[in-house]
């Protein structure tokens, strides 16, 4: 499992960021300050994939932890993500060995559209692909074919197959579904999640072959390869 660790003093934003990480499938531990943060990183630097660091940090700054995590490891990304919109602070920042920069408050989206672009530099998912049995889905070209017939789907469908694709075989929440494609913009009481499911079902069950999206009664749903 992919393990981010988020290093963020504000109560309200660590949570909303774990939330969500948690809701696409990532392993995460959160630290509110420098000396917590360098105790789980040392503690498993070797498990860690990806470091979310803010810089306005009590205590020692952020840059000072983002130092002393280069001094012992030159490879895992790190994001900064942070208040500070100089041009002054995000050139200090990459300067300091930060592989990103992004500033609050950032659509969540963006974040994890950055999260996915640092793991895959640091040598993970280098294909821009996804392919799942007989499905697969392009994330740049958004071309997506199944048994090699093209399929016309919408953005919101591109967004949901992207997720089922993913996570094969894993049961997906609604509230799951709605957090990522909707980015906590909809009610959770809200059908959207069953309706486009719904029509991206149909685009997929094509005449003869098996189908993919199953439903998980009172659960939510998953795509089941053959």
């Amino acid at each position: 499992m992919t393990h981010i660790l988020v290093v963020e003093d504000d109560h309200r934003i660590a949570s909303f960021i774990a939330k969500g990480l948690g809701a696409e499938g990532y392993g995460v531990s959160v630290a509110p300050n420098t000396e917590k943060a360098m105790g789980i990183f040392a503690a498993g630097e070797s498990d860690l994939s990806l470091v979310l660091l803010d810089l306005g940090l009590p205590g020692a700054d952020g840059l000072d932890l983002l130092g002393r995590i280069r001094r012992r490891n030159t490879t895992v990304p790190v994001l900064i993500v942070t208040a500070r919109q100089g041009t002054a602070d995000t050139i200090a920042g990459l300067d300091a060995g930060a592989n990103d920069y992004i500033t609050k408050p950032f659509a969540f989206d963006e974040l994890l559209a950055r999260i996915r672009a640092a793991l895959r530099n640091a040598g993970q998912e280098t294909s821009s692909v996804l392919t799942v049995d007989d499905l697969s889905f392009d994330l740049i070209t958004k071309q997506a074919n199944r048994a090699g017939r093209s399929l016309d789907l919408s953005p919101r469908e591109w967004s949901l197959l992207e997720m089922f694709m993913r996570n094969p075989n894993q049961i997906l929440s609604r509230v799951q579904i709605l957090n990522r494609v909707w980015n906590y913009g909809f009610d959770p009481e809200s059908n959207i999640v069953d309706v486009y499911v719904g029509y991206l079902r149909r685009k997929l069950n094509l005449p003869g072959l098996p189908r993919l999206i199953q439903t998980v009664r009172g659960v939510g749903y998953r795509l089941v390869p053959r």
